[in-house]
């Protein structure tokens, strides 16, 4: 993983001063080469102690280590897009399909870096175990939230989807202890999904959230977090990366259900056979 998807995964659990570092080096990344890290520590304000110890909290072992990542980094991206921001009204469409595809990979990377495979692998025991689990998102998560529902359905494994949380509310009210609330909210801030998270606490269900690598009301609630790193200057650009990403994470679930039973396998053969001649029709 480059420097800087590093620091763009991590961002939203640093320091103050760390965010600092990371702002600065994110903005200024074709600039870094020229700056030493007394250079660096005053541009800030801070001291060179800060600029040593934000980069061995990366994993590297100094500073000139960081910049060197860095900088490799740009060069890459400079080979891979010639300089231009996806969107751009010069930008070539072939150089926007490869900026934009770029962008994405180094979302779910930076994802893949912050959700472990024990982390995935306890998700899908889970979901796999529970007797129902229980399925919601609102607005554009309901989007993630439907396409889950359908995926365990044809795996045979009980859904109940809804996209109003009183209609949860109703539905959860036959919870019982081993069932699994999943609660897709980007950033994590909807009072209602979390008292929907204790209900399926009250019950005696585990709770797994989805959200975005920040610290939101939501993620505090989950014994489960599954978290999605995308961070763009575009407004436009940045729905785009968290989307993928996320759909990236949960298709990483899907196949660890596929692959954790063979009851679950035939399942998806079945069902699928089953509904194409309903889409031939």
């Amino acid at each position: 993983m480059s420097a800087l998807v590093r620091i763009r995964a991590e961002r939203d659990q640093m320091s103050a001063i760390e965010r600092r570092i990371a702002d600065f080096v994110l903005e200024n990344a074709q600039l870094l080469r020229d700056y030493s890290s007394q250079q660096l520590a005053n541009a800030l304000g801070i001291s060179q102690s800060s600029v040593v110890k934000f980069c061995q909290k990366l994993g590297f072992k100094g500073y000139p280590d960081l910049k060197l990542s860095i900088s490799e980094a740009v060069v890459r991206a400079d080979n891979g897009n010639g300089g231009s921001q996806p969107g751009g009204g010069s930008q070539r469409p072939a150089s926007l399909a490869t900026s934009l595809w770029q962008r994405k990979s180094e979302a779910e990377e930076a994802t893949r870096h912050i959700n472990t495979t024990d982390a995935l692998g306890a998700v899908a025991s889970a979901i796999g175990s529970a007797r129902r689990v229980f399925i919601i998102g609102l607005g554009d998560d309901d989007i993630h939230a439907r396409a889950l529902a359908l995926r365990l359905s044809l795996l045979g494994v009980l859904a109940v989807h809804n996209f109003d949380v009183t209609h949860m509310a109703a539905s959860m009210s036959a919870a019982e202890s081993g069932d699994v609330l999943v609660v897709f909210s980007e950033f994590g801030m909807h009072p209602a999904l979390g008292q929907l998270c204790r209900y399926a606490r009250e019950h005696g269900g585990a709770v797994v959230t989805v959200t975005r690598h920040s610290a939101n009301p939501l993620r505090a609630h989950a014994d489960l977090p599954l978290l999605v790193s995308a961070h763009d200057d575009g407004a436009h650009i940045q729905p785009l990366l968290y989307h993928s990403a996320l759909q990236h994470l949960m298709d990483q679930v899907f196949v660890l259900l596929c692959d954790g039973s063979r009851a679950r396998r035939a399942n998806l053969q079945a069902n699928l056979a089953r509904i194409q001649p309903l889409i031939d029709a």
